[in-house]
Protein backbone atom coordinates (compact mmCIF):
# COMPACT_ATOMS: atom_id res chain seq x y z
CA UNK A 1 0.00 0.00 0.00
CA UNK A 2 1.06 2.85 -0.58
CA UNK A 3 1.28 7.08 0.85
CA UNK A 4 -0.99 9.25 -1.06
CA UNK A 5 1.64 11.81 -2.05
CA UNK A 6 -1.39 14.36 -1.62
CA UNK A 7 -0.93 13.43 2.47
CA UNK A 8 2.50 16.14 2.30
CA UNK A 9 2.40 18.99 2.75
CA UNK A 10 4.74 22.51 3.78
CA UNK A 11 4.33 24.75 6.56
CA UNK A 12 4.88 28.38 5.17
CA UNK A 13 5.53 29.28 8.71
CA UNK A 14 7.84 26.89 9.55
CA UNK A 15 11.39 28.09 10.01
CA UNK A 16 14.02 25.33 9.50
CA UNK A 17 15.12 24.24 6.05
CA UNK A 18 13.19 22.24 3.32
CA UNK A 19 14.84 18.85 4.11
CA UNK A 20 14.66 19.44 7.84
CA UNK A 21 10.68 20.25 7.26
CA UNK A 22 10.59 16.98 5.05
CA UNK A 23 12.45 14.67 7.62
CA UNK A 24 10.02 15.93 10.49
CA UNK A 25 7.35 15.74 8.64
CA UNK A 26 7.84 12.09 7.93
CA UNK A 27 9.38 10.79 10.90
CA UNK A 28 6.26 12.80 12.98
CA UNK A 29 3.66 10.62 10.41
CA UNK A 30 5.52 7.20 11.35
CA UNK A 31 5.50 8.26 15.38
CA UNK A 32 1.51 9.34 15.14
CA UNK A 33 0.66 5.98 13.39
CA UNK A 34 -0.58 7.57 10.38
CA UNK A 35 2.42 5.65 8.26
CA UNK A 36 2.74 2.33 8.86
CA UNK A 37 5.34 -0.07 8.48
CA UNK A 38 5.69 -1.53 5.12
CA UNK A 39 4.01 1.26 3.24
CA UNK A 40 5.25 2.69 0.47
CA UNK A 41 6.31 6.36 0.20
CA UNK A 42 5.70 8.52 -2.93
CA UNK A 43 8.96 8.54 -5.38
CA UNK A 44 11.37 11.20 -4.78
CA UNK A 45 10.49 12.88 -8.11
CA UNK A 46 6.89 12.96 -7.49
CA UNK A 47 7.01 14.32 -3.49
CA UNK A 48 9.62 17.11 -4.86
CA UNK A 49 7.08 17.82 -8.10
CA UNK A 50 3.87 18.20 -5.39
CA UNK A 51 5.48 20.07 -2.49
CA UNK A 52 7.15 22.49 -5.07
CA UNK A 53 11.13 21.71 -4.08
CA UNK A 54 14.46 20.55 -5.45
CA UNK A 55 14.33 16.37 -5.93
CA UNK A 56 17.78 16.27 -4.39
CA UNK A 57 16.02 18.13 -1.32
CA UNK A 58 13.53 15.23 -1.28
CA UNK A 59 16.57 12.86 -1.84
CA UNK A 60 19.11 14.04 1.18
CA UNK A 61 15.63 13.94 3.50
CA UNK A 62 14.96 10.24 2.55
CA UNK A 63 18.76 9.10 2.86
CA UNK A 64 18.79 10.85 6.66
CA UNK A 65 15.62 8.70 6.99
CA UNK A 66 17.05 5.68 6.26
CA UNK A 67 20.10 6.23 8.23
CA UNK A 68 18.01 6.86 11.01
CA UNK A 69 16.07 3.28 10.68
CA UNK A 70 12.09 5.74 10.02
CA UNK A 71 12.80 3.93 5.90
CA UNK A 72 14.29 1.42 3.81
CA UNK A 73 15.65 1.78 0.28
CA UNK A 74 14.52 -1.45 -1.72
CA UNK A 75 16.32 -0.58 -4.95
CA UNK A 76 14.29 0.03 -7.81
CA UNK A 77 10.75 -0.35 -5.90
CA UNK A 78 11.21 3.14 -3.96
CA UNK A 79 11.73 3.60 0.18
CA UNK A 80 9.30 2.46 2.77
CA UNK A 81 8.58 2.69 6.04
CA UNK A 82 11.17 0.16 7.41
CA UNK A 83 10.07 -3.16 9.48
CA UNK A 84 12.20 -1.65 12.40
CA UNK A 85 10.64 1.93 12.66
CA UNK A 86 9.80 3.17 16.06
CA UNK A 87 6.46 2.34 17.26
CA UNK A 88 3.72 4.57 16.87
CA UNK A 89 2.96 6.28 20.63
CA UNK A 90 0.22 4.98 22.34
CA UNK A 91 -2.77 6.60 22.78
CA UNK A 92 -3.57 8.26 25.96
CA UNK A 93 -5.95 6.68 28.20
CA UNK A 94 -9.18 8.15 27.98
CA UNK A 95 -10.22 10.69 30.66
CA UNK A 96 -12.55 9.09 33.19
CA UNK A 97 -15.08 10.74 35.48
CA UNK A 98 -14.15 12.02 38.48
CA UNK A 99 -10.56 11.48 39.73
CA UNK A 100 -9.09 8.64 42.74
CA UNK A 101 -6.86 11.34 43.80
CA UNK A 102 -8.59 13.99 46.12
CA UNK A 103 -6.33 16.57 45.31
CA UNK A 104 -7.70 19.61 47.33
CA UNK A 105 -6.40 17.28 50.71
CA UNK A 106 -3.40 15.89 48.57
CA UNK A 107 -1.49 19.35 48.37
CA UNK A 108 0.06 20.40 51.27
CA UNK A 109 0.83 24.31 50.10
CA UNK A 110 -0.67 26.36 46.98
CA UNK A 111 1.58 28.03 44.70
CA UNK A 112 -1.48 29.59 41.90
CA UNK A 113 -2.57 32.20 44.43
CA UNK A 114 0.44 34.08 44.33
CA UNK A 115 1.30 33.25 40.34
CA UNK A 116 -0.31 35.54 37.94
CA UNK A 117 0.60 36.11 34.26
CA UNK A 118 1.78 39.71 33.99
CA UNK A 119 1.39 39.88 30.02
CA UNK A 120 -0.10 38.03 26.79
CA UNK A 121 2.27 35.56 25.62
CA UNK A 122 1.43 36.78 22.34
CA UNK A 123 2.28 40.50 23.24
CA UNK A 124 4.70 40.93 20.21
CA UNK A 125 1.76 40.61 18.04
CA UNK A 126 -0.07 44.12 19.82
CA UNK A 127 0.77 47.45 17.93
CA UNK A 128 1.61 49.23 21.52
CA UNK A 129 3.57 47.19 23.72
CA UNK A 130 4.54 49.11 26.53
CA UNK A 131 5.72 45.95 28.23
CA UNK A 132 8.63 46.00 30.70
CA UNK A 133 11.50 43.25 30.94
CA UNK A 134 10.99 42.06 26.51
CA UNK A 135 13.64 41.89 23.92
CA UNK A 136 13.23 44.08 21.04
CA UNK A 137 14.72 41.68 18.31
CA UNK A 138 15.66 44.53 16.23
CA UNK A 139 18.39 45.52 19.12
CA UNK A 140 20.02 41.75 19.98
CA UNK A 141 23.58 40.80 18.24
CA UNK A 142 22.17 37.76 16.58
CA UNK A 143 25.27 36.91 14.58
CA UNK A 144 28.14 37.03 17.20
CA UNK A 145 25.47 35.21 20.27
CA UNK A 146 24.87 32.70 17.18
CA UNK A 147 29.24 32.41 17.04
CA UNK A 148 29.69 32.20 20.12
CA UNK A 149 27.07 29.28 20.88
CA UNK A 150 28.72 27.51 17.58
CA UNK A 151 32.28 28.10 19.39
CA UNK A 152 30.85 26.34 22.80
CA UNK A 153 29.47 23.58 20.82
CA UNK A 154 33.44 22.84 19.72
CA UNK A 155 35.49 20.05 20.84
CA UNK A 156 37.41 22.25 23.61
CA UNK A 157 34.69 23.13 25.00
CA UNK A 158 32.88 20.09 24.99
CA UNK A 159 33.35 18.93 28.76
CA UNK A 160 31.78 22.80 29.59
CA UNK A 161 28.90 21.49 27.72
CA UNK A 162 28.44 18.00 28.85
CA UNK A 163 29.63 17.63 32.37
CA UNK A 164 28.30 17.78 35.38
CA UNK A 165 29.79 20.39 37.60
CA UNK A 166 27.21 18.98 40.74
CA UNK A 167 28.10 22.49 42.81
CA UNK A 168 30.13 24.49 40.34
CA UNK A 169 30.27 27.15 37.83
CA UNK A 170 32.12 27.57 34.83
CA UNK A 171 35.43 29.42 35.54
CA UNK A 172 35.10 31.59 32.90
CA UNK A 173 31.94 33.09 33.15
CA UNK A 174 32.91 33.20 37.36
CA UNK A 175 36.01 35.02 35.84
CA UNK A 176 34.30 37.51 33.84
CA UNK A 177 31.99 38.33 36.73
CA UNK A 178 34.79 39.07 38.84
CA UNK A 179 36.90 41.54 36.70
CA UNK A 180 34.51 42.88 34.49
CA UNK A 181 31.15 43.11 36.05
CA UNK A 182 31.62 43.53 39.33
CA UNK A 183 34.26 46.54 39.06
CA UNK A 184 31.92 48.26 37.51
CA UNK A 185 29.52 48.47 40.48
CA UNK A 186 32.38 49.42 42.99
CA UNK A 187 32.23 45.74 43.80
CA UNK A 188 35.47 42.75 44.40
CA UNK A 189 34.99 39.47 45.34
CA UNK A 190 36.53 36.04 45.47
CA UNK A 191 35.57 33.13 43.66
CA UNK A 192 33.58 31.49 46.63
CA UNK A 193 31.76 34.32 47.27
CA UNK A 194 29.49 33.96 43.85
CA UNK A 195 27.18 31.59 42.51
CA UNK A 196 26.07 31.95 39.07
CA UNK A 197 21.33 31.68 39.43
CA UNK A 198 19.07 31.32 37.21
CA UNK A 199 17.99 34.39 36.70
CA UNK A 200 17.77 37.32 39.66
CA UNK A 201 14.32 35.47 40.31
CA UNK A 202 15.81 32.09 41.31
CA UNK A 203 18.97 33.93 43.21
CA UNK A 204 15.96 35.54 45.33
CA UNK A 205 14.69 32.75 46.07
CA UNK A 206 17.57 30.80 46.90
CA UNK A 207 18.25 34.00 49.79
CA UNK A 208 15.24 33.62 51.14
CA UNK A 209 15.38 29.71 51.46
CA UNK A 210 18.70 30.39 53.16
CA UNK A 211 18.07 33.22 55.06
CA UNK A 212 14.28 33.00 56.71
CA UNK A 213 12.24 31.28 58.60
CA UNK A 214 8.62 31.66 59.95
CA UNK A 215 9.90 33.37 62.99
CA UNK A 216 12.19 36.07 60.98
CA UNK A 217 11.46 39.22 59.68
CA UNK A 218 11.81 40.28 55.93
CA UNK A 219 11.44 44.10 54.76
CA UNK A 220 9.97 44.88 51.75
CA UNK A 221 9.34 47.63 50.07
CA UNK A 222 6.01 49.01 49.07
CA UNK A 223 5.68 49.49 46.02
CA UNK A 224 7.46 46.43 45.12
CA UNK A 225 8.65 43.48 42.83
CA UNK A 226 5.36 41.60 43.13
CA UNK A 227 8.04 38.33 42.43
CA UNK A 228 9.66 39.13 45.22
CA UNK A 229 6.71 39.48 47.42
CA UNK A 230 5.80 36.00 46.14
CA UNK A 231 8.40 34.29 47.46
CA UNK A 232 8.20 35.46 50.49
CA UNK A 233 4.67 34.78 51.54
CA UNK A 234 6.01 31.04 50.15
CA UNK A 235 8.81 31.21 53.12
CA UNK A 236 5.81 31.58 55.57
CA UNK A 237 8.28 34.55 56.88
CA UNK A 238 6.42 37.57 59.04
CA UNK A 239 6.84 40.39 55.95
CA UNK A 240 7.05 44.27 56.87
CA UNK A 241 6.33 46.49 54.06
CA UNK A 242 8.02 49.54 54.31
CA UNK A 243 6.92 53.05 51.90
CA UNK A 244 10.00 54.25 49.87
CA UNK A 245 9.96 58.44 48.79
CA UNK A 246 11.53 59.54 46.26
CA UNK A 247 14.53 58.43 47.28
CA UNK A 248 14.02 54.89 47.42
CA UNK A 249 13.51 52.95 50.58
CA UNK A 250 13.18 54.87 54.41
CA UNK A 251 16.01 53.58 56.56
CA UNK A 252 14.07 55.54 59.63
CA UNK A 253 10.95 53.53 58.81
CA UNK A 254 12.40 49.80 58.83
CA UNK A 255 10.79 48.39 62.30
CA UNK A 256 12.96 47.49 64.70
CA UNK A 257 13.85 43.25 64.98
CA UNK A 258 14.35 42.64 61.29
CA UNK A 259 16.33 40.45 60.33
CA UNK A 260 16.37 40.55 56.20
CA UNK A 261 16.02 43.87 54.47
CA UNK A 262 15.10 43.54 50.75
CA UNK A 263 15.91 46.38 48.48
CA UNK A 264 16.48 47.98 45.04
CA UNK A 265 18.47 50.92 45.75
CA UNK A 266 20.20 51.68 42.20
CA UNK A 267 16.91 51.55 40.96
CA UNK A 268 13.40 51.00 42.54
CA UNK A 269 11.01 48.75 40.86
CA UNK A 270 8.66 50.28 39.99
CA UNK A 271 8.95 53.73 40.47
CA UNK A 272 12.55 54.14 39.07
CA UNK A 273 13.37 56.07 42.02
CA UNK A 274 17.63 55.99 43.40
CA UNK A 275 18.96 56.16 46.62
CA UNK A 276 21.04 58.79 47.52
CA UNK A 277 24.60 57.57 48.85
CA UNK A 278 24.22 59.50 52.21
CA UNK A 279 20.56 57.62 52.43
CA UNK A 280 22.65 54.19 51.63
CA UNK A 281 25.04 54.30 54.58
CA UNK A 282 21.95 55.46 56.73
CA UNK A 283 20.44 52.12 55.70
CA UNK A 284 23.74 50.32 55.98
CA UNK A 285 24.26 51.95 59.64
CA UNK A 286 20.38 50.71 60.26
CA UNK A 287 21.33 47.41 59.35
CA UNK A 288 24.14 47.20 61.63
CA UNK A 289 22.60 48.60 64.80
CA UNK A 290 20.08 45.78 64.25
CA UNK A 291 22.46 42.91 63.08
CA UNK A 292 20.20 42.69 59.67
CA UNK A 293 21.36 41.83 56.68
CA UNK A 294 20.38 43.45 53.22
CA UNK A 295 19.47 42.22 49.87
CA UNK A 296 20.29 43.99 46.99
CA UNK A 297 18.42 43.80 44.03
CA UNK A 298 21.12 45.52 41.44
CA UNK A 299 19.19 45.15 38.10
CA UNK A 300 18.99 47.52 35.12
CA UNK A 301 22.41 49.22 36.45
CA UNK A 302 23.97 48.59 32.90
CA UNK A 303 20.99 51.28 30.98
CA UNK A 304 22.27 54.09 33.14
CA UNK A 305 22.27 56.29 29.72
CA UNK A 306 20.75 59.61 31.80
CA UNK A 307 23.52 60.44 34.43
CA UNK A 308 26.47 57.24 35.64
CA UNK A 309 25.22 54.52 37.84
CA UNK A 310 25.66 54.60 40.99
CA UNK A 311 28.07 52.86 43.16
CA UNK A 312 26.17 49.47 44.74
CA UNK A 313 25.07 49.64 47.76
CA UNK A 314 27.46 46.47 48.59
CA UNK A 315 30.14 48.76 47.39
CA UNK A 316 29.93 50.92 50.72
CA UNK A 317 29.40 47.76 53.12
CA UNK A 318 32.68 46.82 55.37
CA UNK A 319 30.50 43.91 56.87
CA UNK A 320 29.86 41.32 54.88
CA UNK A 321 25.74 41.86 55.19
CA UNK A 322 25.10 43.25 51.97
CA UNK A 323 24.24 40.36 49.78
CA UNK A 324 24.10 41.47 46.00
CA UNK A 325 22.05 39.99 43.72
CA UNK A 326 23.20 40.39 39.31
CA UNK A 327 21.51 39.58 35.93
CA UNK A 328 21.92 39.23 32.49
CA UNK A 329 18.61 38.62 31.93
CA UNK A 330 17.41 42.46 31.61
CA UNK A 331 20.49 43.37 29.22
CA UNK A 332 20.76 40.21 27.27
CA UNK A 333 17.49 38.60 26.88
CA UNK A 334 14.66 37.33 29.64
CA UNK A 335 15.04 34.11 27.89
CA UNK A 336 18.59 33.15 29.50
CA UNK A 337 17.67 33.14 32.62
CA UNK A 338 21.26 33.46 34.05
CA UNK A 339 22.12 35.49 37.00
CA UNK A 340 24.63 35.76 39.99
CA UNK A 341 24.80 35.79 43.90
CA UNK A 342 27.33 37.89 45.47
CA UNK A 343 28.05 37.49 49.16
CA UNK A 344 30.16 36.08 52.08
CA UNK A 345 31.72 33.13 52.26
CA UNK A 346 29.23 30.98 54.61
CA UNK A 347 26.18 32.34 52.71
CA UNK A 348 27.12 31.03 49.52
CA UNK A 349 28.31 27.97 50.48
CA UNK A 350 24.45 27.25 51.96
CA UNK A 351 23.24 28.89 48.84
CA UNK A 352 25.17 26.83 46.75
CA UNK A 353 24.24 23.66 48.67
CA UNK A 354 20.58 24.43 47.83
CA UNK A 355 20.97 24.84 44.40
CA UNK A 356 22.71 21.50 43.70
CA UNK A 357 19.92 19.43 45.84
CA UNK A 358 17.40 21.22 43.36
CA UNK A 359 18.95 22.29 40.32
CA UNK A 360 22.22 21.26 40.33
CA UNK A 361 23.12 24.03 37.79
CA UNK A 362 22.63 26.40 35.15
CA UNK A 363 23.15 24.27 31.93
CA UNK A 364 26.96 24.37 31.12
CA UNK A 365 26.58 25.26 27.12
CA UNK A 366 24.50 28.41 28.25
CA UNK A 367 27.27 29.11 30.52
CA UNK A 368 30.13 29.25 28.07
CA UNK A 369 28.07 31.00 25.54
CA UNK A 370 27.37 33.94 28.05
CA UNK A 371 31.20 33.25 28.74
CA UNK A 372 32.62 33.52 25.43
CA UNK A 373 29.55 36.44 24.23
CA UNK A 374 30.51 38.72 27.16
CA UNK A 375 34.74 38.39 27.18
CA UNK A 376 34.90 38.95 23.10
CA UNK A 377 33.46 42.14 24.11
CA UNK A 378 30.17 41.72 22.23
CA UNK A 379 28.26 42.15 25.34
CA UNK A 380 29.33 46.12 26.15
CA UNK A 381 28.66 46.51 22.25
CA UNK A 382 25.46 45.78 23.24
CA UNK A 383 24.89 47.84 25.84
CA UNK A 384 26.30 51.10 24.11
CA UNK A 385 23.80 50.27 21.28
CA UNK A 386 20.96 49.77 23.83
CA UNK A 387 21.35 51.96 25.99
CA UNK A 388 21.78 54.80 22.58
CA UNK A 389 18.38 53.60 21.59
CA UNK A 390 16.65 53.55 24.78
CA UNK A 391 17.66 57.30 25.48
CA UNK A 392 15.70 57.95 22.10
CA UNK A 393 13.09 56.15 22.89
CA UNK A 394 12.71 57.80 26.74
CA UNK A 395 12.64 61.00 25.10
CA UNK A 396 10.10 60.49 22.62
CA UNK A 397 7.77 59.21 25.34
CA UNK A 398 8.35 61.77 27.69
CA UNK A 399 7.25 64.60 25.16
CA UNK A 400 4.24 62.20 24.28
CA UNK A 401 3.51 62.43 28.06
CA UNK A 402 4.01 66.23 28.13
CA UNK A 403 2.20 66.70 25.14
CA UNK A 404 -0.92 64.68 26.23
CA UNK A 405 -0.90 66.10 29.63
CA UNK A 406 -0.43 62.39 31.90
CA UNK A 407 1.27 62.62 35.07
CA UNK A 408 5.05 60.85 35.56
CA UNK A 409 5.05 59.41 39.24
CA UNK A 410 8.24 57.97 39.24
CA UNK A 411 11.62 60.03 40.35
CA UNK A 412 13.99 60.61 37.06
CA UNK A 413 16.15 58.22 37.43
CA UNK A 414 19.99 57.54 35.39
CA UNK A 415 18.16 55.98 32.65
CA UNK A 416 16.43 51.83 32.71
CA UNK A 417 13.42 51.15 30.35
CA UNK A 418 10.15 52.09 32.30
CA UNK A 419 8.57 55.27 33.09
CA UNK A 420 6.05 54.74 36.35
CA UNK A 421 2.88 56.79 36.43
CA UNK A 422 0.05 57.88 37.81
CA UNK A 423 -3.52 58.51 36.59
CA UNK A 424 -6.19 60.83 38.74
CA UNK A 425 -7.44 59.56 41.63
CA UNK A 426 -10.27 56.81 41.47
CA UNK A 427 -8.84 55.50 38.19
CA UNK A 428 -8.91 51.85 37.32
CA UNK A 429 -5.78 51.37 35.45
CA UNK A 430 -6.76 47.31 35.59
CA UNK A 431 -10.17 48.44 33.67
CA UNK A 432 -8.10 50.86 31.58
CA UNK A 433 -5.64 48.40 30.63
CA UNK A 434 -8.20 45.66 29.99
CA UNK A 435 -10.34 48.19 27.61
CA UNK A 436 -7.08 49.16 25.61
CA UNK A 437 -5.91 46.04 25.00
CA UNK A 438 -8.92 46.07 22.55
CA UNK A 439 -6.79 48.74 20.15
CA UNK A 440 -3.16 47.09 20.57
CA UNK A 441 -2.06 48.90 23.85
CA UNK A 442 -0.49 46.86 26.10
CA UNK A 443 1.07 48.24 29.69
CA UNK A 444 1.18 47.01 33.29
CA UNK A 445 -1.42 48.01 35.58
CA UNK A 446 0.19 49.37 39.20
CA UNK A 447 -2.19 47.62 41.49
CA UNK A 448 -0.04 44.01 41.98
CA UNK A 449 3.24 46.30 42.68
CA UNK A 450 1.41 47.04 46.18
CA UNK A 451 1.27 45.43 49.54
CA UNK A 452 -1.50 45.56 51.38
CA UNK A 453 -5.51 44.56 51.33
CA UNK A 454 -6.18 48.20 49.58
CA UNK A 455 -3.92 49.37 47.00
CA UNK A 456 -4.19 52.19 45.01
CA UNK A 457 -5.46 51.55 41.63
CA UNK A 458 -4.62 54.63 39.60
CA UNK A 459 -0.51 53.60 38.89
CA UNK A 460 0.85 51.84 36.18
CA UNK A 461 4.14 51.48 34.35
CA UNK A 462 4.72 52.10 30.54
CA UNK A 463 8.10 50.70 29.67
CA UNK A 464 9.88 51.25 26.01
CA UNK A 465 12.17 48.91 25.42
CA UNK A 466 9.63 46.39 23.28
CA UNK A 467 8.21 49.12 21.38
CA UNK A 468 9.36 50.91 17.96
CA UNK A 469 10.02 55.13 18.97
CA UNK A 470 7.64 55.71 15.88
CA UNK A 471 4.64 54.00 17.61
CA UNK A 472 5.29 55.45 20.99
CA UNK A 473 3.35 58.92 20.20
CA UNK A 474 -0.13 57.11 19.30
CA UNK A 475 0.23 54.38 21.90
CA UNK A 476 0.62 57.31 24.58
CA UNK A 477 -2.29 59.51 22.99
CA UNK A 478 -4.84 56.39 23.40
CA UNK A 479 -4.23 56.07 26.92
CA UNK A 480 -4.90 59.82 27.50
CA UNK A 481 -8.16 59.45 25.41
CA UNK A 482 -8.89 56.29 27.26
CA UNK A 483 -8.61 58.52 30.88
Amino acid sequence: MAIPVETFFLDPKHQGTLQAQILQMISAGILSGRFRREEKLPSTRKLAQHLGVSRITVTLAYTELVANDYLSSRGRSGYFVSETAPEPMPEPPEKTEGDPVDWSRAIGQHFTSNFALERPLDWSKYRYPFIYGQTDPTLFDHAHWRLCALRALGQKDFGAMTADYYDQDDPQLIEFILRHSLPRRGIHARPSEVLLTLGAQNALWLTAQVLLTQSRLAVIENPCYPALRDILIQSRCRLAPVDVDQDGLQPDAIPDGSDVIFTTPSHHCPTSATMPVARRRRLLQRARDMGALIVEDDYEFEMSFLSPASPALKSLDADGRVIYVGSFSKSLFPGLRLGYLVGSEPFIREARALRASVLRHPPGHIQRTAAYFLSLGHYDAQIRRMSKVLAERRAVMEQAVREYGLEIAGARSFGGSSLWMRAPDGTDMGQVSAQLMQKGVLFEAGERFFNGSTPPKNYFRLAYSSIPAERIPEGIRLIAEAL
